[in-house]
């Protein structure tokens, strides 16, 4: 990891820059990405000759429960990066110190948790195939990169209170307790 990366991730920023960054992931995650999925699996499910997975109101209500509790999740989430950890999810804004309190003591990375059940909301609720495959592909890579990057990141700035905190707390399925 370049150590001139780790010393940018430990420099505090002022809480109106810390919301200008949210707002723009937020457009980037809420909007972007999802309208991105529409047309895209659109596209493939006609290009592949797909069919619907609509089942009318059965799309509705499960696509729509999973999309406002992932959505919940994932800005709770936010809230307590923002608060507690006075950063944002933004790597160059991150976290000022492990955040272990609730969601994080769920599991280590609960907006990604909600983030993937809001997007396979999403997909459940449009009725379709290759969205859900889309957000199935999406979600490992956003996985892999946490796994592989974020952790190692993360070991780097917090030591041994991370290492123990990352024996102790799921990865992304939190422990039914």
């Amino acid at each position: 990891m370049n150590k001139k990366f780790i010393q940018h991730t430990q420099r505090e920023y002022s809480p109106g820059r810390r919301i200008a960054a949210l707002i723009v992931e937020g457009i980037f995650f809420i909007l972007l990405i999802p309208l991105a999925l529409y047309y895209a699996s659109g596209w493939l499910d006609a290009r592949f000759g797909l069919p619907s997975l609509n089942f009318g109101t059965a799309n509705l209500i499960i696509g729509g429960l999973l999309i406002v509790a992932g959505f919940l999740f994932a800005i709770w989430a936010v809230y307590v990066q923002f608060t507690l950890g006075r950063g944002t999810p933004v790597p160059v804004m991150a976290t000022q110190k492990l955040i272990i309190e609730k969601p994080y003591n769920y599991c280590r990375n609960p907006m990604a948790l909600g983030t993937i059940v809001l997007y396979l909301g999403f997909a459940i609720l449009i009725g379709s195939i290759s969205a859900l495959v889309l957000v199935v592909i999406l979600s490992a890579l956003l996985l892999y990169y946490i796994k592989t990057v974020e952790e190692k990141e993360m070991e780097m700035r917090f030591g041994e209170s991370y290492e123990t905190y990352r024996q102790s707390t799921p990865f992304i399925l939190p422990r039914l307790k």
